[in-house]
């Protein structure tokens, strides 16, 4: 890439990352009595938050409504242009209406405001346009203004609608923070995909898909070698007859076995393994044996029960789901 055309794309970039942050650094100060009252009457509301935008300010209202339904707050999103062509039918008397626009005066949301009051629902606006026909139509009002889009030209909504989706999260936030929601609460939504496992794949699910390598103390060498290549985890654990763990040998360990002995023919698993092996318990999340692995830079970690062996977890199992 030629050097003057580098220059040109960082300059244009920085600026419009710049330009944005400047502009909504007002927002804090727009979470005033009607951000509180909506967040009380979604609070006690019986019904759902419906959102409705036209536009870029549609996906914004589809964004905010899948957060709101990850973190509890059950949601539905509704198209201001199919709303007045039939889908005020999803709307139900307790339900919460939020209409998401920059301009406040777009066509269909002029058409779809009254249509909503009609029906007695609380009507909530998130504008951009203190004096626009949706803030004086609407019962609460929710400032998103901004001194300019990231366009130069000032007209492609990208300030505008990145103010719209912070007001949005805040209100998510806010709800979720209320109802005390928790991570467990969180992963009820969350089953599928990388965030869920963090917050509910649990230790002994990995380990028991694994192989389950182990070798009695009194073994020899030569089967340790074998039972760590067999199983493809880089160790064995040294257990007793009452599966009570002894040690653990890493491939490591094999290393240094070599280097240290000349003639290690006569050498069995507890002349070679290291003892007070770290473990895990069997119940605990593999994000937690993750975050462990990396602090004490191992890549295998003992399972156990009841103090008893379970199996072996390697820190690829833990890439390979995602949870680090």
């Amino acid at each position: 890439m030629p050097t003057n055309q580098y220059h040109i794309i960082h300059k244009v970039a920085v600026e419009a990352i710049q330009n944005e942050l400047t502009s909504l650094q007002v927002l804090p100060s727009f979470v005033e009595n009607d951000f509180i009252k909506a967040i009380e009457l979604i609070l006690a509301s019986e019904g759902r938050v419906v959102l409705t935008g036209i536009g870029k300010s549609a996906i914004i209202a589809q964004k905010i409504s899948a957060t709101m339904n990850s973190t509890g707050q059950p949601a539905l999103f509704m198209h201001a242009a199919d709303a007045i062509h039939g889908d005020l039918g999803m709307i139900q008397k307790n339900d919460v209406i939020i209409a998401i626009s920059k301009s406040g005066n777009t066509p269909e949301i002029k058409a779809l405001a009254p249509l909503l009051k009609q029906f007695g629902n609380t009507l909530v606006a998130i504008v951009g346009n203190m004096n626009s026909e949706l803030a004086k139509m609407a019962d609460l009002v929710i400032d998103t203004t901004v001194d300019k889009e990231a366009c130069p030209n000032n007209l492609a909504p990208t300030t505008s609608t990145t103010a719209q989706l912070i007001m949005g999260d805040a209100i998510a936030i806010s709800l979720l923070q209320l109802r005390n929601f928790s991570g467990q609460d969180f992963s009820k939504y969350h089953p599928g995909g990388a965030l869920g496992k963090k917050l509910y794949l649990k230790c002994e699910e990995i380990a028991t898909r694994n192989a389950k390598p182990q070798v009695l103390p009194t073994d020899p060498w030569k089967k340790v070698i074998v039972t760590i290549t067999e199983s493809r985890l880089g160790a064995t654990p040294v257990i007793d007859n009452q599966n009570n763990i002894l040690g653990i040998i890493t491939d490591g360990d094999i290393r240094r076995m070599l280097n240290k002995f000349d003639d290690f023919y006569h050498l069995t698993a507890q002349n070679i393994m290291s003892i007070n092996p770290l473990s895990i318990d069997a119940e605990s999340l593999a994000a937690k044996a993750g975050q462990f692995m990396q602090d004490k830079k191992i890549t295998q970690l003992i399972v156990t029960k009841n103090n008893q062996y379970v199996g072996l977890i390697h820190l690829h199992d833990l890439y390979s789901e995602g949870i680090i």
